[in-house]
Order: C-alpha cells, then sequence, then structure tokens
C-alpha cells in the first residue's frame, strides 16, 4: 500500500507576469508579441482611463484617484498632474489638436485643463451625479459632450461654458460614450440600463436619440469603429459590433471572456510587406485579466495575452507603437514595440571612405543557466526582477537566561531574569522552569541576596492583574519554604512586611469596587428597562 502513496509536492508559486494564453505561431501573434512589457510603478488606486494625446510625442493621461497625471510615451516617466479635484476623476480626454484636456469626476463637475499650465480653464455644472464620460466630437474644438450617473447627456459650449443640449433617453448610469469620426455631430452613449444610443447635435430642441441598440447586459463600453459605419460595445462577458449604415443590424457577437468586459479600443497593425498590414484591430480588457485582439473584418480572435490583475482600462498610441492598459491594483502596463536594429556594418559612411572605421564595442556576455558560470556567482551578485530569492534562515539571537535555560542551568537562568529587572522575561522563565518542575527547586537553593532579589520582585508585581494569577499562589510557596531564612533576616523581614501591605492595599480597593459596582449594577438594570 505504501508504494501506491503518491507523495505530495509542494511547488514554488513564481511571480506572475502578462504572458499570452496559447504560444500562437501566427504572424500577429509574433506581431504583438514585439511590444515590450515595462511596469509603471504602482499608483494605488485603480486606473480608471487612459487616452493618447492626437499630437506627437503622443504623451498619454491616466485617471486615478482625485488626479489626472500625464505620462511620457518613451520613458513612461511621470510629466505633469492635474489635481484640482475633490473626488474621484473619471474620463480623461484630449481634444483633437492636443493643447486641452478635459475630465469629469465623483462630484459631478467637468473641467477643462491647459496641458502646458495645467490650470482649469472651464468648470462644466450642470450634472448632479458622478460624471464618467467625458468626449470631444470628433475635430470639432468649442464643444464636448458628457454623460453621467443621472442618466443624463449634456452637449456644452466650452467658450461660454453654457450647456446648450440636454440629452434625456436613459434611464440607468451613463458609464461610455464615443464619437464619430465620420461627422463631428453623432456620437453614442452607452448605459446601464442594457442601450446604446446614437445622438444627432444637430436635432435640435427634439434632443430625440437617432439610433437605440439593445446589448442586453448593462454596458461598460462604446466605440465607434474608424470607417464610422460600425460600433462595438461591451457589457457582460461579450462584445457585439452593430452596423450603423445599416439600421442597427446586429453582425457579429465575441464571447471570449470569462467576465465583464470593461474597456475597448482600436489599433492597427503595422508591418511592412504582410497581408495584414495596416489593418485595424479591435482591442478589449476585462475583469478576468485578460486583453484580447479582435479582427473585426474577418470575424476572428487573433491573439489573448494574460496580465496578473483584472483590468480596467486600455489605449493605443495614434502611432500603434504603444500600448498601455491600467488595471484595479493601481499597475499600468505599457507596451512598446521593440524597433529594428540598423546594421552598422551595412551602413558605408565617410569613415569608410578615407580608411578609419568605428570600432564596435565588445558585447558584453549574459550568463544563462546553461554556462556553469551561471552557478558559480558570488553573494554580491543581485538577483533579477524574475528570480525567485530563497533567503537563508538566520540564527534567532538568545538572551542570556535563554542561553542558561538551554544549556539547563535553571537556577541561574532564573538569577539572570531577576537581574535584570523586566518583568516579562521573569515571568517567561518562571513558566518554563514550571513546566520542567524545576522552579520550586530553583527557590529552594537561593541564596539570601538572590531571595532578596525574588522579594523584591513579588512585592512590584505581586498585585498587578496580568501577573496576579500566578504571582499569589507562588508567594505563599516562597513564603513556606523559606520561612527561616526570612526571619533570621531584617532585611528580607522588610520585604514581606511591604508585600503584604501592598496586599492588604489592593484587598480593600477591589472591596470598594465591588460596592461601587452594586450600587451601579441596578441602575443600569433600571435604564435598560427603559
Amino acid at each position: 500500500m505504501a508504494e501506491n502513496q503518491i507523495g505530495k509536492t509542494f511547488p514554488v508559486k513564481s511571480r506572475l507576469k502578462p504572458t499570452s494564453k496559447k504560444t500562437s505561431s501566427s504572424p500577429e501573434s509574433r506581431y504583438w508579441r514585439t511590444f515590450k512589457t515595462t511596469e509603471i510603478p504602482k499608483l494605488i488606486y485603480p486606473i480608471t482611463s487612459i487616452d493618447f494625446s492626437p499630437i506627437s510625442p503622443y504623451d498619454f493621461a491616466s485617471t486615478y484617484s482625485a488626479s489626472v497625471t500625464l505620462y511620457n510615451s518613451q520613458t513612461f516617466e511621470p510629466k505633469s498632474t492635474f489635481s484640482s479635484f475633490k473626488d474621484i476623476a473619471y474620463s480623461a480626454c484630449f481634444r483633437c489638436d492636443g493643447k486641452l484636456l478635459a475630465a469629469g469626476g465623483e462630484t459631478g463637475l467637468v473641467q477643462v485643463f491647459d496641458i502646458k499650465t495645467r490650470s482649469a480653464l472651464r468648470r462644466l455644472h450642470g450634472h448632479n451625479r458622478p460624471v464618467r464620460v467625458v468626449k470631444y466630437p470628433g475635430l470639432d474644438k468649442l464643444h464636448l459632450f458628457s454623460g453621467g450617473d443621472d442618466s443624463l447627456v449634456k452637449f456644452w459650449d466650452i467658450a461660454t461654458e453654457t450647456q446648450l443640449l440636454n440629452f434625456q433617453g436613459h434611464k440607468d448610469y451613463v458609464r461610455s460614450g464615443s464619437a464619430s469620426p465620420a461627422s463631428s455631430d453623432l456620437f453614442a452613449t452607452g448605459s446601464y440600463d442594457h442601450t446604446v444610443k446614437v445622438w444627432d447635435s444637430r436635432g435640435g430642441a427634439s434632443m430625440k436619440y437617432v439610433m437605440e441598440f439593445n446589448h442586453g447586459k448593462p454596458v461598460e463600453d462604446v466605440v465607434f469603429l474608424p470607417s464610422g459605419g460600425l460600433i462595438a460595445t461591451a457589457g457582460g462577458n461579450y462584445v457585439k459590433i452593430w452596423d450603423v449604415i445599416g439600421g442597427g443590424k446586429l453582425v457579429y457577437t465575441m464571447e471570449s471572456h470569462n467576465k465583464t468586459v470593461t474597456k475597448m479600443c482600436v489599433g492597427k497593425v503595422k508591418r511592412d510587406g504582410s497581408e495584414n498590414s495596416d489593418q485595424y484591430r479591435l482591442f478589449s480588457v476585462a475583469l478576468d485579466g485578460y486583453m484580447k485582439v479582435f479582427d473585426y473584418s474577418a470575424l476572428k480572435l487573433t491573439h489573448s495575452m494574460r496580465f496578473p490583475a483584472p483590468l480596467l482600462s486600455i489605449g493605443f498610441s495614434p502611432d500603434f507603437s504603444t500600448r498601455v492598459i491600467g488595471t484595479s491594483n493601481g499597475i499600468m502596463y505599457a507596451g512598446k514595440k521593440k524597433k529594428k536594429v540598423v546594421d552598422v556594418d551595412a551602413v558605408v559612411g565617410v569613415g569608410d571612405l578615407v580608411g578609419f572605421t568605428s570600432v564596435p564595442e565588445p558585447e558584453k556576455r549574459v550568463l544563462r543557466p546553461s554556462n556553469f558560470r551561471y552557478f558559480r556567482r558570488g553573494q554580491s551578485e543581485k538577483p533579477s526582477m524574475l528570480d525567485h530569492v530563497i533567503e537563508r534562515p538566520r540564527k534567532p539571537k538568545l538572551a542570556m537566561h535563554d542561553k542558561l535555560l538551554k544549556s539547563f542551568r535553571h537556577k541561574e537562568a532564573l538569577v539572570t531574569a531577576l537581574t535584570a529587572g523586566n518583568p516579562k522575561y521573569i515571568m517567561a522563565v518562571m513558566e518554563e522552569l514550571v513546566a520542567r518542575r524545576k522552579l520550586l527547586k530553583c527557590v529552594s537553593n537561593l541564596g539570601k541576596d538572590e531571595l532578596e532579589l525574588l522579594l523584591k520582585f513579588l512585592h512590584k508585581y505581586t498585585t498587578m492583574p496580568s501577573y496576579s494569577g500566578f504571582l499569589i499562589g507562588f508567594t505563599k510557596k516562597v513564603l513556606q519554604m523559606r520561612a527561616e531564612d526570612v526571619n533570621a533576616s531584617d532585611i528580607l523581614q522588610g520585604h514581606v512586611r511591604h508585600l503584604k501591605r501592598s496586599v492588604e492595599e489592593e484587598i480593600n480597593i477591589q472591596q470598594s469596587l465591588q460596592e461601587i459596582q452594586g450600587i451601579i449594577s441596578p441602575l443600569l438594570r433600571i435604564a435598560g428597562r427603559r
């Protein structure tokens, strides 16, 4: 029977890192794996939105907590922070020229900032609930639309800070929106009432939506695809593609996520000499930690990548070389496409013509696990981020009384603890000696000076509530065992008198407290009945 039993194994849990779900060998999967992922330091709070500037160098803004931070898209270092929010900030959005940034907030206020001065140029008051959607309509620099938890969609004139239109069609929170790339007058909003509505700002006083889609789940995000004729909606664990030109016909439903899809964006495959080069792709992220790449022209999933946390936001730079994903635990994963290395030998310069060529720097050899020297590294070698470090257990530093107990020198351990005067250590030594049945033997072997130390300790700590349960009985035993020594010494008798006096005082205090308790208890019962 023993041979058939399977032994338990305890595998070391490695650190999670962004990985692809399958090691697919398709050209597109290899293309998306060329994006080198960089982890931006923890921001503590969830990253609710990410938006890229439409002008070079394509910096991006992320909203988290009560601030909006602008990051450099090349180094991923923070450049500036907009922190004039009184509560959580949502939905940062750049204007088409990249000079202004608009964002909503938990207080219902929409603010428009100047990128250079970081000052709030406009404050738009109109929503009485949190504003989760703020977008500029296409190439329009003078207007923006917003949607909030008050189920209202508002169209604003930025210059005059006035509300031009107030669209009332949703019946629940408005949590997403997108502007049409084909017309600056059209935009769509998604709501938790399961519907997506397309609005036309030219509708005037009617303020009626021009088209409606029923997603079937609370809508988390809406994206107009680059042609302007298709709309992608996300809600629940699936993404749907709708034909706007065809009157709102459902084209396809993608059900590849296991949990709620939180955000979508559009990216592009940029490869030279390939059939799929310069084709758009739809990206979706969800609470299951997966990023999915969907080819909506062929209606198929082309790539999947896993991250070690629920994903809340995603953004792609306009040149499609940088991808940033925000998580619920405050970490951003920025992916930068690796650039091709230029062959120096193939480039002929002036130095080559005259006979002076540059000497290439020798490559630094990287030690790998297949190399014997990899396992002979010294203690000064610093571990990499992915190494699992096993630290050598440090020996605990023992106190003197612990060392004496370890060598079974019981009396000396007790005397050492009494000399140090720390009551916690003395009680610990006494309890250990009780467990070894050596405490009374140690007391019987104490000398006059050592017995005086013990009586001082008993006089000082016997009446303390945390020690009295043990020390009162122990004191009786000590006085019975060493009665002859106490009677023969005036000093020891003085310690016993002090001990007796402190015990009597404690008894009087306890009696007074019981009398007070007897007076208060009936009053408390009467008050409890009322």
